[in-house]
């Protein structure tokens, strides 16, 4: 009997949408995560009456056919990239990227990683670090002496040191922009790196056309909107209830079957 396979993909794609589902509830909280959500496609078809073929010697087609599909499959899960919200949190090293745009990150097998996550801390030498000590692309070193750190909104990195009354520019953060910013491919810690899907970074300066604007001070949310995950996830719940009564009601036919005479 069909029923009991086709049931079997059902809830297998919900399982697999409220783990997506739960992914973005976990990560709530996560600076710069983007929400996912999963795809799906229905499985091939089986013809027990083709569509289109010949009803009769006079030449009748048949108008509908029929079409008994597989069931169902996962397709893809993608990243939705809409903007989070700035929150401030008055750290002169957190900043949050309004517009386009990811912070690049030098991982430690020399490849360069991208995040929205803009929580930065200095390490040991004064370079500008991810909370995991990956140096920002381009590096920038803070002096020991500076007494205060300035990034304006076109990235530039500016410190003001003891007993100097003018501004030093240390240099300038640039974002990284993809044709498919949805191919990226994530390896954790907020972290993405590139793929043959997301096409090849370009990069450019805060402020500039297709760029965002850096905001000091502040770190961006999360875009995970919980409203929408619980929502979804009550329907996830009930559409793998429903594939499970499938499976129970094709059960109770075999069992019918199994105790005619």
């Amino acid at each position: 009997m069909r029923a009991l396979a086709i049931g079997a993909t059902g809830m297998l794609a919900q399982q697999l949408n409220v783990e997506v589902i739960s992914n973005n509830i976990a990560n709530l909280s996560t600076s710069g995560f983007k929400r996912q959500r999963a795809e799906f496609q229905d499985l091939l078809y089986q013809n027990l009456r083709r569509v289109g073929s010949e009803s009769s010697s006079a030449g009748t087609i048949v108008p509908t056919g029929i079409q008994v599909g597989a069931g169902v499959k996962a397709a893809a899960v993608y990243r939705i990239s809409e903007q989070g919200n700035i929150s401030v949190t008055d750290n002169p090293l957190d900043l949050a990227i309004s517009g386009k745009g990811m912070f690049q990150v030098q991982l430690p097998d020399g490849t360069t990683g991208y995040t929205r996550a803009g929580a930065l801390q200095l390490d040991a030498t004064g370079q500008i670090v991810t909370s995991d000590g990956y140096p920002i692309t381009p590096a920038i070193t803070v002096p020991e002496d500076a007494i205060d750190v300035t990034v304006n909104a076109a990235g530039q990195v500016l410190v003001k040191v003891d007993g100097q009354t003018d501004l030093s520019n240390l240099g300038q953060i640039q974002l990284a922009t993809f044709p498919n910013q949805a191919g990226l491919e994530a390896i954790g810690d907020n972290l993405l790196i590139e793929t043959p899907a997301s096409g090849s970074p370009t990069t450019g300066n805060p402020q500039d056309a297709g760029y965002g604007k850096l905001v000091q001070g502040s770190l961006e949310t999360s875009n995970v909107n919980i409203v929408s995950e619980i929502t979804d996830l009550i329907t996830a719940q009930r559409a793998y209830e429903m594939n499970s009564r499938v499976i129970r009601s094709a059960d109770d036919m075999l069992t019918t079957i199994s105790q005619m005479r």
